[in-house]
């Protein structure tokens, strides 16, 4: 249903553009983190998850932390504040009827992007990743040519960086609660 909502919408827009002259611009950022985020372990993406599940695994002292799936699928992650820069430098540059990916053009395995955060968060203990679980789309990662070609827009914000902006967000915000 919601592919199907997306499309729904992409069509409803070109048609709207075609026929009245709509000038609306068609934007799909990939998956986004940043401060903010939903850190619920039952309806949180995998960003926040597991800053949650190592920075909570830290604190108790525990000697692992289990992790789903087996790590091999990939995925691209979109820093929040990119995401917006890319939506405001659209609005203003771009009135195209191509739809546009925004991204930041790189991907990185579950595997990798979990012992990543464990080393951020400072988390000691071993991954022990639940096979039984599902990985979800073998990968995800958009092309996002069209967004530099059609209004100038790249990522700034580094993969690290962004990260550890959502970390020391989510420990602030324990402290705060």
């Amino acid at each position: 249903p919601y592919g199907i909502a997306k499309k729904a919408l992409l069509v409803m827009l070109q048609a709207y553009r075609q026929q009245y002259g709509l000038n609306g611009i068609y934007l799909l950022p990939v998956n986004l983190y940043g401060p903010g985020d939903n850190f619920d372990l039952q309806t949180s993406h995998v960003i926040p998850a597991l800053i949650r599940k190592f920075v909570e695994a830290g604190r108790r002292g525990d000697k692992q932390a289990q992790v789903w799936g087996t790590g091999k699928a990939s995925r691209e992650f979109f820093y929040v504040e990119d995401c917006a820069r890319g939506i405001a430098m659209a609005a203003l540059d771009y009135d195209g009827p191509e739809p546009v990916n925004l991204g930041a053009g790189f991907e990185i395995t579950i595997k990798d992007l979990a012992e990543k955060i464990r080393d951020l968060t400072g988390f000691k203990g071993e991954l022990v990743w639940d096979a039984s679980q599902p990985d979800g789309q073998p990968r995800r990662c958009l092309d996002t040519t069209r967004a530099k070609e059609y209004f100038g827009f790249e990522a700034e914000v580094g993969f690290d960086e962004g990260l550890q902006h959502t970390i020391e967000w989510y420990r602030q915000t324990l402290k705060s609660s």
